[in-house]
């Protein structure tokens, strides 16, 4: 599933081509994804000029002039692609601007979704409601995160998963941050200390910040709008790396937690 890094890179990629553009084509090619699509798409899109491309959590917002906000995400499989040579079943969604350009937004598994929202509405979201602080803004802090995982008996790794802690993190991060911290991913959330916190924090905006440089990873359907494929998954600490050799020197182990691969090093993670 793409995670913060591949939708930051994504929304960076969409940017170069739509901000500022008329859309003059808004065509969905089936009524729904993981959800129903909103039938006046088409109507309120058509015409409408890009005035903003951001992302909250692992959803990408697309604004328009017309008070009007385009959400998606990309689900599983979902990634758009940007002048595609062809147009295939699985691309449900084409955009075409006054500037030529086509994008089509192309999903094989059909769990990612669209959705449109008021401009001034979209904090009140309902996905968006119930998550908690970006990574990368100022408000994840040491302060935010200990509030947060007070009192709580789950392992720090399915803590970190829950959006209500923190917006946008995925498997393959949480993964690397917690290596990164020397944290292990079965240790209870509610008794890790002030200090190794501090430590979990910085880790995981360095592990974002690198990813979103690489321009994501690489797995399965994933890649960037222009076609080109994140090369993050190159300096993976443990994701993948069942047993390869740690960067302390142990060897990378692997488990499986409710359904999800976690991989850890039990030498320097503790």
């Amino acid at each position: 599933m793409p995670e913060l890094p591949e939708v930051e890179t994504t929304v960076a990629g969409l940017r170069a081509v739509l901000q500022g553009s008329v859309l003059t084509r808004v065509e969905p090619r089936r009524a729904d994804l993981r959800f129903p699509i909103p039938v006046d798409l088409r109507q309120r899109l058509t015409g409408a000029t890009v005035t903003g491309l951001s992302r909250r959590a692992k959803y990408g917002l697309i604004e328009t002039d017309r008070g009007d906000m385009m959400i998606f995400h990309l689900g599983m499989s979902g990634r758009w692609r940007i002048d595609p040579a062809e147009i295939g079943a699985h691309d449900h969604l084409l955009i075409e601007t006054g500037g030529g350009r086509l994008l089509s937004l192309n999903d094989p598994r059909r769990f990612g979704s669209l959705d449109l929202v008021r401009s001034d509405a979209w904090p009140g979201y309902a996905p968006f409601t119930r998550m908690g602080p970006e990574p990368l803004e100022p408000d994840f802090t040491v302060d935010a995160l200990a509030a947060a995982l007070h009192g709580k008996a789950t392992s720090i790794k399915a803590a970190l998963l829950d959006q209500r802690i923190v917006a946008g993190l995925g498997n393959i991060y949480v993964c690397e941050a917690l290596n990164m911290a020397g944290i292990a991913p079965t240790r209870a959330a509610g008794k890790i200390s002030r200090a190794r916190l501090g430590l979990l924090v910085e880790a995981i905006r360095s592990v974002l910040s690198a990813a979103i440089v690489a321009g994501g990873s690489t797995l399965r359907d994933y890649a960037r709008p222009d076609g080109e494929l994140g090369y993050f998954s190159k300096q993976w600490r443990v994701y993948g790396r069942e047993g390869e050799a740690c960067g302390c020197g142990g060897v990378v182990r692997r488990r499986v937690d409710g359904g999800r691969s976690t991989f850890f090093c039990p030498k320097c993670q503790k």
